[in-house]
């Protein structure tokens, strides 16, 4: 009864995870049709953290298969928010680039709070610790790649 409860919670913690990575994913796509045309280097990163996320879901979803659960297809309801949050912001800010940067950021440290929560779970699998916890730091250097750019793009308003 022990195993059956706890493989329940490994399977639940694997699927909050796929629903942070797809909000990752549509966070991404969502902020690249906020780019200009001149946002090149942008458009570069984030189709990259697109294709990471998704590697990162499968991987997630094959542990899941593997317990003999689905693997989850939707969002996170606060990633839907945060979704909807960029909506109405970028209506009024005209798509500049330094709000972009800065709600990718804000969806990357959801995704780092996400992962560390995931981390704190008792009686985990050694090796599904293993994976979130290389999972994570991957998503970390996404996550200061961003903050740096975000802030680079700031000293420029400020200096301009």
């Amino acid at each position: 009864m022990i195993f059956m409860e706890n493989n329940e919670k490994v399977i639940e913690v694997l699927n909050d995870l796929v629903q942070i990575n797809n909000d990752r994913i549509a966070g991404y796509e969502r902020a690249l049709k906020e780019l200009k045309d001149e946002d090149d280097d942008l458009k570069v990163l984030f189709t990259s953290f697109i294709d990471q996320s998704r590697n990162l879901r499968n991987a997630l979803g094959t542990e899941v298969q593997a317990l003999h659960a689905d693997m989850d297809k939707g969002t996170t309801n606060s990633g839907k928010i945060y979704r909807a949050w960029m909506d109405i912001k970028a209506a009024f800010t005209g798509k500049d680039r330094q709000t972009v940067l800065d709600n990718c950021e804000f969806g990357e440290d959801a995704a780092q709070k996400a992962y560390k929560a995931a981390l704190s779970t008792e009686n985990f699998p050694a090796y599904l610790h293993s994976l979130i916890s290389s999972q994570k730091d991957e998503l970390k250097g996404a996550h200061d790649e961003v903050k740096a750019l975000r802030d680079q793009e700031k000293l420029q308003h400020e200096n301009a």
